[in-house]
């Protein structure tokens, strides 16, 4: 599908900008943390001084290190504790393909366009023809002349990663270049999107489109399930979307405990065996934690591998003193 954000009429346009800029938008860089939370959702994300010091981060980067040799490939992490600001933090600076995960951004700035700009989107109904469908599109598939609403097609592209879903909500947001002016929006500088589903996929070593690094996906993340661009409602809607995923759980989410919530939009391509987690993770008490994952091989036809994405997890929390 090759459609451009002129014809599908959406802009946030600079007002817009630099309204989601002023409630939430911080630089997205190392020294970027949130202020102490008690509990989940009590006190929306802003910005704070530097991370404290983590005594496992030493720790935890030389097993990172360990993995990654048996891995053959490259794991990029960026795990924050919410309540007290700590992070750990390996290859967090180095882009990665975004993948799927863009689909939880894109579905956080349709919320914000609903919420400032265009009251109804949610409840408008789309319709689309066969050739508009891609591969893995489980729930679209075959649905374009009955429609779905613009919510359930954000549902769609979260839950189930469903790819046509994908397009269409960027659609609604003026495409790649809307989705990535959004990021911008966020203080995100390092995260774009050029290409719609399937081809945002096509990535190599050295490619500049569609990447992100796991320290900017990772503070996006936070300030959109935790934080002020979004309205409290909106913010619950997203994480009621992340956490009914059906796509994670042999991720993140195996790498920590069964009484953990997990909420989470996954990512994953047959080049390089590139695999990506970003999630909001809530343990039965204190704040939760932002874990952002991205992972891919050296060898172009490498396979993707859970069970690392899981165990970065676990040395993640672990790091953080979360785990024992």
């Amino acid at each position: 599908m090759q459609h451009t954000p002129e014809r599908h009429g959406f802009r946030l346009g600079l007002a817009a900008l630099t309204a989601a800029a002023s409630l939430g938008g911080t630089a997205a860089c190392r020294n970027e943390t949130p202020a102490a939370q008690d509990k989940p959702n009590t006190r929306v994300a802003t910005g704070a001084p530097a991370p404290a010091p983590v005594a496992g981060q030493a720790e935890a980067r030389a097993r990172l290190r360990d993995l990654e040799r048996s891995y053959r490939g490259r794991i990029g992490v960026y795990a924050l504790d919410t309540g007290t600001g700590k992070t750990i933090s390996y290859r967090d600076q180095e882009s990665y393909p975004m993948l799927s995960t863009f689909k939880a951004m894109a579905a956080a700035a349709v919320l914000t366009k609903a919420r400032r700009s265009e009251p109804g989107l949610l409840d408008r109904r789309i319709h689309w023809t066969p050739a508009d469908e891609v591969p893995t599109s489980p729930v679209t598939r075959g649905r374009g002349a009955r429609g779905m609403t613009v919510a359930q097609l954000c549902e769609a592209a979260v839950t189930r990663s469903d790819n046509t879903a994908g397009n269409l909500i960027l659609r609604q947001i003026g495409g790649p270049r809307g989705l990535t002016a959004y990021l911008r929006s966020l203080g995100d500088r390092r995260s774009r999107l050029d290409r719609w589903e399937t081809g945002l996929n096509l990535w190599r070593p050295g490619e500049r489109r569609d990447t992100t690094t796991p320290a900017s996906m990772g503070l996006n993340l936070w300030k959109v399930t935790l934080g002020a661009p979004l309205a409290a409602p909106d913010r619950e809607r997203l994480n009621g979307w992340l956490r009914a995923n059906t796509t994670g759980g042999a991720r993140i989410a195996a790498g920590l405990p069964d009484d953990w919530t997990v909420g989470d939009k996954t990512g994953t391509s047959n080049r390089y065996g590139a695999a990506n987690d970003i999630a909001v993770a809530w343990p039965p008490s204190g704040a939760p934690l932002i874990i952002a994952i991205y992972t891919n091989r050296k060898a172009a036809d490498g396979t993707t591998d859970n069970t690392v994405i899981a165990r970065t997890a676990t040395i993640a929390a672990r790091g953080l003193g979360r785990l024992p």
